[in-house]
């Protein structure tokens, strides 16, 4: 019997293109930018992404066979900023990030759809694989939103690069995928 991935391959984009956005914030940060809390009291986008990293490497490592929430995971350190200086900092913090979706991408692709009814537990609550991975794309999100909004302010409006649909340009977007939405469809539509 064939094994379909349908759902789980979804799964997997939304996650890729999360990452992706998210990597485009980061790319736009200098090392000490990547460091700045915006008050003092929030984190900086290098806490965010160890944070992040940290919580993928513990919910996607054996994710079928134990708990989400690993003993080895110390949740409050992914929460001080015990980078070292400069670039080295930067390099530290993309290594918590690369780490963590390393784990969660081979998770992922050893799914099924045949997998999603499967029951994983999370501080000790019982939860649908289905339910885990759309916990898991939430807290994703989240983060994207924190990480892309520090970057932007950070960067500030003249040097920022729009990391998806620029303002003013959700028409040319929309053509470019051969979309027309008023009437139009997808294709030849007029538009009306």
């Amino acid at each position: 019997m064939a094994h379909h991935r349908t759902v789980v391959a979804g799964f997997e984009k939304k996650f890729s293109e999360i990452r992706a956005e998210s990597e485009r914030a980061i790319a736009q940060l200098d090392a000490a930018q990547l460091r700045r809390s915006l008050d003092g009291d929030t984190n900086s986008v290098a806490v965010i992404m160890k944070h992040v990293g940290g919580n993928l490497r513990s919910r996607f490592t054996d994710f079928l066979g134990s708990d989400g929430e690993k003993a080895w995971r110390d949740r409050e350190a992914e929460f001080r900023d015990d980078f070292p200086e400069g670039e080295a900092g930067r390099e530290a913090a993309l290594e918590a990030w690369h780490q963590g979706f390393a784990v969660l991408e081979a998770t992922l692709a050893s799914l099924s759809d045949d997998d999603l009814g499967r029951t994983v537990t999370i501080r000790g609550v019982p939860q649908s694989v289905a339910f885990a991975l759309a916990r898991a794309v939430a807290h994703l999100g989240y983060h994207q939103g924190q990480i892309t909004l520090i970057a932007r302010i950070h960067v500030g409006p003249s040097r920022w690069k729009s990391i998806s649909i620029p303002r003013g340009a959700s028409a040319v977007h929309n053509a470019s995928l051969g979309f027309l939405p008023r009437g139009g469809g997808h294709g030849g539509g007029r538009g009306d």
